[in-house]
């Protein structure tokens, strides 16, 4: 079940440019992959706004965002690496808000959020 109302620019945004011509999980996942890698500017700025039990970050907690995930660990979910304890780590973009950035990378973050709240999956 949908926890956010339907935005219906944004589901157009995201039906016309990200998963355009994606037929199952896999090519939905690139679609996603490849957005995300192509339209954001990184390194950025991001504070950690849910805790999940698969990452270490607390609420509340500022992180650099260096890119994109590994693809093979984007199959199911994007990563995004952070600069975390001195050292690269990869946790789900789903838990981070970018800080002072471009508007493209804010609404490409901002799409990847509302496809996941609105309980779609690849």
């Amino acid at each position: 079940m949908a926890k956010i109302d339907e935005d219906s620019e944004r589901e157009e945004r995201i039906t016309d440019k990200i998963v355009v011509d994606a037929y199952d999980p896999e090519e939905r996942a690139s679609g996603w992959f490849y957005h995300l890698s192509d339209n954001c500017t990184y390194p950025y700025k991001a504070k950690c706004v849910i805790e999940r039990s698969i990452s270490p970050l607390k609420k509340g907690e500022k992180v650099e965002v260096l890119g994109i995930g590994d693809f093979d660990d984007c199959q199911h979910e994007m990563f995004v690496l952070i600069r975390w304890e001195s050292r690269e780590l990869a946790v789900p973009l789903i838990q981070l808000e970018p800080i002072d950035v471009v508007d493209e990378t804010k609404e490409v973050v901002e799409d990847w959020h509302y496809w996941v709240e609105r309980g779609y999956q690849f």
